[in-house]
């Protein structure tokens, strides 16, 4: 009989624990390519504890546990976790190993699954609970996989082709590029763990996990310029083999353990953020020198050549026109009192599926209403979801998969109410200075060299004036027709511990700008467009110099902008840019909807 409630598998892990003679085990939301999101098969941090977030981690004892996240889950994880299962824990505030030392005496063995955490990770935990006589012990098999009955097995979703049309670069090219990095580090292979690293490196796509189209596999790139893929064989079609050519050896996924152990005293590099403990200890155990570096792929991945440029642009286009139908439809049936978060995000969605070739959402939709807006990472579900209320204020962040690119939008907009309700002079008050700092970013102009670390003011500024802030990072890099979230670059505080921020900025890299606001219980405020890092030329410009290229082209909620707070520049910035929007959208829209678009472009 299958397992129904947390309380029944919590207990079975920990039966399966003794019988190992273990004494606890750590629980991440990871896969074995530390991905951001994972397929169903490896959601075992949710199976165990309920928890539906995409950042956490629990730690289990054979009589207490722990769920660890961050602000942005503080609410939810109330709302999905028993407390009489699992004490909450956030992070960055509490530690892991403090819990661990409270919870456990001298010889206790703390498993962890080595294909679940990097080398670095395991060395940090070690490092801080050895002292205390804990000792962290690398799992032979995953102690939930062995209870959890009826377990989704991964996806076996046939891998495609990405068109050269489409990436604008040959894989063959990209393949040289990594050789050629190998021969000047000194190196003989690369392990390249992270999926969407494998897509832009072999230029193909998956549908393996949700929101990123990406196939489970491995490579390893020889110092040759081949390479070799491991990949379940029922995902490889004769298009693809055809497209891999001679120079990718295609491997059953299957051998990859093995592979690990053919580079006898030969020195192969592994990414310390993507290449799990269980990679390196095959490396070992086969003789190799494995040394750490940076993944050669994911700088060369976030420089976007012409091609995805302009795939983006086109993509950018489609999903303007989508959302802009949903606004117009929003406003128009929202004041009733009939619509409710779910039923939003569903309505979103079936507007970019009538408006391009959509292949997934790019996340899970925040379809956020009153007092959820003021959660920057709401996840509406069937629980929380609740009806939009007019007379409100609504925050709704979503994005599309298109081949020809990854999109990211947010727009906050003002429900109205049969009465004739309006926005608050507070609400007017931060939308405007959240939008006076989104302003900033996009007018920046930088020289060579400058992090996202240091633009980050830009957008905090005139919130900072008024004594408030948020809890977020201002920017995040995106993918081409892959993850929408993508390294290494970030616009964020350079003190905040966000990866990313101290990164070079380099023309060609997709950048989000999306400042916001958040009073608790209230309403929350989000802009967000994508904006493309750019060359600028200035006469007598001393040096190189770089700015953004708008990419998202929607409507801004008039009703919310106080037109006292902005500049003269400012307003003019808004009035060009909803010309653009007109310009953009308006071949691609009609009857209600064109109409709709004029009447939200005019200028202020």
């Amino acid at each position: 009989m299958l397992m129904q409630t947390h309380e029944a598998r919590l207990a079975a892990l920990r039966a399966e624990l003794k019988r190992r003679d273990l004494d606890g085990f750590v629980v991440p939301i990871s896969d074995e390519h530390m991905s951001e999101y994972v397929g169903e098969y490896a959601q075992r941090l949710g199976w165990l504890t309920g928890f539906g977030g995409s950042a956490g981690f629990a730690a289990v004892t054979l009589d207490r546990a722990a769920i660890f996240v961050d602000g942005r889950y503080t609410v939810q994880v109330r709302e999905q976790v028993d407390e009489k299962l699992f004490e909450y824990r956030s992070i960055p505030g509490d530690k892991l190993a403090d819990w661990l030392k409270d919870a456990c005496g001298d010889g206790a063995k703390i498993a962890y699954d080595p294909w679940l955490h990097t080398w670095k990770w395991v060395e940090a935990l070690e490092q801080q609970v050895e002292p205390a006589g804990i000792a962290m012990v690398p799992a032979q098999s995953n102690p939930i996989d062995a209870v959890w009955a009826d377990r989704p097995q991964p996806s076996a979703a046939q891998a495609i082709v990405h068109e050269d049309a489409l990436a604008g670069r040959p894989s063959a090219e990209k393949r040289g590029e990594i050789a050629d990095w190998l021969g000047k580090e000194g190196l003989d292979a690369v392990v390249v763990p992270a999926l969407d690293s494998i897509a832009w490196l072999l230029n193909i796509r998956g549908a393996d996990v949700s929101h990123t189209p990406v196939a489970l596999s491995y490579v390893i790139a020889h110092a040759d310029g081949s390479a070799e893929l491991f990949i379940a064989p029922g995902k490889v079609t004769p298009e693809l083999s055809q497209h891999l050519g001679n120079a990718v050896r295609v491997r059953d996924r299957s051998e990859f353990v093995a592979a690990l152990g053919e580079f006898a005293g030969k020195k192969v590099s592994v990414d310390p953020d993507f290449g799990v403990v269980a990679i390196a200890q095959g490396l070992r155990a086969g003789g190799a020198q494995f040394v750490f570096r940076q993944d050669p792929t994911i700088l060369a991945k976030a420089i976007k050549n012409e091609r995805e440029r302009q795939g983006h642009r086109d993509a950018q286009a489609q999903d303007g026109a989508a959302v802009s139908r949903f606004l117009r439809w929003l406003g128009e049936t929202a004041p009733g009192g009939e619509v409710d978060e779910l039923s939003a995000a569903a309505k979103l969605e079936g507007f970019r599926r009538e408006h391009g070739d959509l292949r997934d959402t790019s996340f899970d939709t925040i379809s956020a209403a009153a007092g959820h807006a003021a959660l920057p990472h709401y996840k509406v579900d069937e629980d929380s979801n609740i009806p939009i209320p007019p007379g409100s204020i609504y925050l709704v962040d979503s994005g599309g998969q298109y081949p020809a690119g990854t999109t990211d939008i947010t727009r906050t907009v003002w429900i109205d109410s049969p009465g004739g309700a309006q926005p608050t002079a507070e609400m007017k008050d931060r939308f405007t200075r959240v939008l006076k700092g989104h302003i900033q970013i996009d007018r920046a102009v930088f020289p060579q060299g400058t992090t996202g670390g240091q633009l980050d003011v830009l957008a905090r500024q005139y919130l900072w004036e008024a004594g408030v802030d948020y809890a977020h990072g201002t920017g995040h890099g995106v993918g081409s027709f892959l993850g929408v979230h993508e390294g290494p670059q970030r616009i964020g505080k350079p003190s905040g511990g966000q990866a990313g921020t101290d990164q070079e900025l380099h023309a060609g890299m997709i950048l989000s700008n999306e400042p916001g606001y958040y009073k608790a219980g209230a309403f929350g405020i989000r802009i967000e467009n994508l904006v493309l890092t750019e060359e600028r030329a200035i006469d007598g410009a001393e040096g190189r110099y770089l700015g953004f290229e708008t990419l998202t082209f929607v409507p801004l909620d008039r009703k919310l902008i106080e037109r006292s707070l902005l500049s003269a520049a400012e307003i003019a910035w808004v009035d060009t840019y909803h010309a653009r929007v007109r310009n953009l959208l308006a071949p691609r829209l009609s009857g209600e909807d064109l109409a709709w678009l004029e009447r939200e472009t005019e200028p202020l």
